[in-house]
């Protein structure tokens, strides 16, 4: 059996190469020779942007070889044990050459493959001995093949014992240029233009997209460096990411930009807030889930004990800022942990499970190497630029950049913050050009993740101008990309009451729940649950009619996250006496029950589901917990939920069964009273 090598899974510079089994068909063998050494000299036709000779002549080889095994085939020799043998140690070879020859020609490792040059040649002359090795012993005698097709072999077993395959001058001058351009970069220096374009020349990197290809490849590469815990090529990988996004971004400004998103990347542009990032819930200094956030005397908020045990240690600067705190007081930041908890309890996260896992968040938030730190920085200031002074066409492209550079990366932001950006994005906002005005909304919505983003959105008058986007945005896009900003400076105490005092906020938001796609309804209502975390904005969010909407939203959705969230939102409002009141009805009752008994239904909405209930019975009294006394199969629900819900479900569930279970007994009481003394010997007569 011939085991597949076209493995997509693979490590690029890995083999995983296997013999042959020993049991073999000889024409099976030959067949995958033939197919192998055919998909090698396929490899004529790419794009060879680094080793060009060493694979040239490899190709070249393989090729002759090809046209042996060809006629072998057509002539219908038999294969003597010996031949099949050195067969499979040729075939074994021509899996490696492939793998090499696929790694160095794949799309986005040109500028990786290039620094890598030394070891990819050294491959080269590794294999192709290995190749000669194997035709050195090959007993050609037993093979009646032509003349001159056994000299043609002979002489590739001579070349490939004599081949040298030293690394191309042209790639060693362009790897030299590049180690060059990133000691500039650490230095604090601005490479040459001209020096940088002549290594992207030589590895045919002509464009914005062939740059964030090589971004795209070299991020991945860094993160599976991360999970195989080797380290040792991060500051070079991350280096390289420098020095990618600054041409990218500096020296293909002017490219045509209108196509270059990847297909999923204008999925994702309007972000899903019930799918938040979890490195936005982390702690700074463990990078672990926060599971008692506590915010310090500079505003930044951390994990209670990640700061008591900085604080311990006679640190007095607040870690992330670096300021120096007035007072080691902590206060609870209660909001945030409501937030961490009802994500967590939407996607079914554990909060212990989080603790050991994805920590790679650690390498966005400092640079991966000083190279890679002043690249981006060089990058921020030029994006800065053009978006204030440079022509509509320059800010749209710079808005675009700022919108990736600041996707996932939280140096990034920091230095885009820092550069001065918020401001004239602020200004797009008011464009009449709906791709601009989407764009500058979306960058805004990345940088509004930050702490410091948030506070200089707010100071410079951002709230207003962004509620004005989500009310009367040029395009739905904008409007929803509003909501999801909305949501993140409602992290804020402070800034959730000033957005709580606009008096189109909330109705705007409410207006998205109704007319919103499935993403932008998802939004507006995560952006309203962080506004009544403030409680004087719940009179502004019920007053704005979100309850029928909501109710109108169960019978015509079937999507349960969506579901789930618009349950989250009306449980807050339920904890209210003076909102319970409007909820308080027969339908409403049997619609959160079907809802709860669902068995599409997570655990997070049946939760909701238990909380609004609950929330009723105490603030509306016997008549609400006489309606779901009467439905026997709500306590069924009840009941599971105490086995399969979380903690605090099961405490909810199991203070609603106690107020039926007294519901009940005061009623049986009641009625013995009314009855009299004869009640039940009356009830025997009747037996």
């Amino acid at each position: 059996m011939i085991q597949r090598f076209d493995r997509s899974d693979r490590r690029i510079l890995k083999y995983p190469a296997v013999h042959p089994c020993e049991g073999i068909s000889p024409a099976t063998l030959l067949g995958s020779l033939i197919t192998l050494s055919q998909t090698i000299c396929n490899h004529h036709s790419k794009l060879l942007a680094t080793q060009r000779k060493n694979a040239r002549e490899t190709i070249r080889q393989i090729g002759i070889l090809s046209l042996f095994f060809q006629e072998i085939r057509d002539l219908g020799l038999n294969l003597p044990s010996s031949i099949v043998l050195c067969f499979s140690e040729l075939h074994f070879s021509f899996q490696k050459i492939q793998f090499l020859l696929e790694d160095f020609t794949r799309e986005g490792a040109r500028v990786w493959m290039l620094m890598k040059a030394h070891v990819v040649a050294t491959q080269f002359r590794v294999l192709i001995r290995s190749v000669a090795t194997a035709l050195d012993v090959l007993p050609l005698g037993l093979l009646d093949v032509s003349h001159e097709v056994r000299e043609l072999v002979e002489m590739v077993a001579n070349q490939a014992r004599k081949a040298k395959l030293e690394l191309d001058r042209d790639d060693e001058s362009a790897m030299n240029s590049v180690i060059l351009i990133l000691n500039q970069f650490e230095n604090r220096s601005e490479p040459s233009p001209s020096v940088i374009k002549q290594v992207l020349d030589h590895l045919d990197i002509k464009s914005w997209i062939d740059c964030q290809n090589e971004i795209r490849f070299l991020d991945e590469e860094m993160g599976l460096e991360c999970v195989d815990g080797n380290e040792r090529e991060i500051p070079l990988l991350s280096s390289l990411i420098g020095l990618m996004s600054y041409c990218r971004g500096v020296l293909f400004e002017d490219s045509d930009i209108g196509n270059m998103d990847d297909k999923s990347e204008g999925r994702r542009s309007m972000e899903m807030l019930n799918c938040l990032n979890l490195e936005d819930f982390r702690c700074p200094i463990s990078l672990e889930l926060m599971t008692d956030p506590v915010t310090v005397s500079t505003g930044q908020t951390y994990d209670r004990v990640s700061i008591q045990k900085w604080l311990k240690a006679g640190n007095l600067l607040c870690p992330k800022t670096g300021e120096v705190l007035a007072t080691t007081e902590l206060l609870p930041n209660s909001a945030l942990r409501k937030l961490i908890h009802q994500l967590c309890a939407d996607h079914g996260v554990s909060m212990a499970k989080s603790k050991s896992t994805n920590r790679d968040i650690s390498r966005t938030i400092i640079p991966g190497s000083p190279a890679a730190a002043e690249a981006i920085r060089f990058l921020c200031t030029s994006l800065a630029g053009r978006l204030q002074y440079g022509t509509d066409d320059q800010r749209y492209k710079a808005a675009y950049e700022v919108r990736i550079l600041g996707k996932s990366n939280i140096f990034n932001r920091s230095c885009l913050i820092e550069s001065g950006t918020i401001p004239p994005l602020l200004t797009l906002l008011t464009s009449m050009n709906p791709s601009l005005q989407e764009n500058a909304i979306a960058a805004l919505l990345k940088l509004s993740k930050h702490p410091n983003g948030k506070k200089i959105i707010v100071h410079n008058g951002g709230l207003s101008i962004i509620v004005a986007v989500l009310k009367d945005g040029l395009k739905l896009e904008v409007r929803q990309i509003a909501a999801a900003t909305i949501f993140y400076l409602s992290s804020v105490y402070k800034y959730r009451i000033l957005i709580g005092r606009i008096p189109e906020a909330i109705p705007a938001l409410v207006e998205l729940i109704k007319d919103g796609t499935s993403y932008g309804k998802r939004n507006a209502l995560v952006a309203i649950f962080a506004l009544l975390l403030y409680p004087r904005n719940h009179q502004i969010v019920h007053a704005a009619g979100i309850v029928p909407i909501l109710v109108d939203l169960f019978a015509s959705s079937y999507e349960t996250d969506l579901i789930a969230d618009a349950l989250a939102v009306l449980a807050t409002l339920a904890d209210r006496v003076d909102e319970s009141t409007s909820l308080q009805n027969a339908s409403f009752l049997a619609l959160v029950i079907r809802i709860l008994q669902s068995s599409s239904m997570s655990r997070g909405g049946k939760e909701h589901c238990v909380s609004i209930l609950l929330s009723l019975c105490n603030n509306c009294g016997e008549d609400v917990i006489a309606f779901l006394a009467k439905d026997s199969s709500f306590m069924a629900s009840l009941y599971s939920m105490l086995t399969d819900g979380t903690a605090h479900a099961s405490k909810k569930a199991r203070s609603l069964i106690r107020i039926i279970h007294k519901f009940h007994e005061t009623s049986s009481s009641h009625m013995l009273t009314k009855e009299g003394p004869n009640f039940h010997e009356h009830r025997v007569r009747l037996q």
